[in-house]
């Protein structure tokens, strides 16, 4: 069962058909939209300021979601994919987004609708994120425009996880017995 809490009176706000899996970690101040998803072992953490995320977004194994107190909350637009791994941290993110497996995003980053933050990618403090980019390296820059097909594809990202959010809302999730 998830680990879902409230902290200093603010409790979770989950919208409609979200999927938390099991041993994921929601607390505080965390307000999420419809049909997200937030996966085996990642956190999202509203404890020292709020986070708010919006429809379809889809928190990948791993990945962890705070901010800074009093200072940074944490912002997630529509369908914005957070892979494994990454840090997104007292930041803006917009919509359609992809932020890949292990990246960082630090404190007042702003990443721009329609950008791709490659794997293992450090968007620094302060920085803004041009929409409709690829960024890549530590720290990020700019790498080129992000393709009609790699849009597509961000967009069939997050319709996938609700799509796998759903395989483990309609089974049976007792582990099958072997025969004797």
């Amino acid at each position: 069962m998830p680990l879902i809490l409230p902290v200093q009176g603010k409790h979770p706000q989950l919208g409609p058909d979200c999927f938390v899996a099991d041993n994921a970690t929601i607390v505080g101040d965390v307000t999420m939209g419809r049909a997200c998803t937030v996966w085996f072992g990642a956190v999202v953490r509203g404890d020292v300021n709020s986070i708010r995320i919006g429809d379809q977004t889809n928190i990948q194994d791993g990945a962890v979601l705070h901010c800074t107190y009093l200072k940074a909350a944490t912002i997630v637009g529509s369908r914005v994919s957070i892979g494994h791994r990454a840090l997104v941290h007292g930041c803006t993110v917009e919509d359609d987004v992809l932020i890949g497996m292990g990246a960082i995003v630090m404190d007042h980053a702003v990443v721009g609708a329609g950008c791709i933050i490659a794997a293992g990618a450090v968007v620094l403090e302060n920085m803004h994120c041009e929409p409709g980019y690829l960024y890549a390296g530590v720290p990020a820059r700019r790498i080129k425009p992000v393709t009609e097909q790699q849009r597509a594809g961000l967009l069939q990202t997050a319709d996938n996880y609700v799509l796998y959010a759903s395989w483990f809302q309609t089974e049976d999730t007792e582990p099958e017995k072997a025969a004797d």
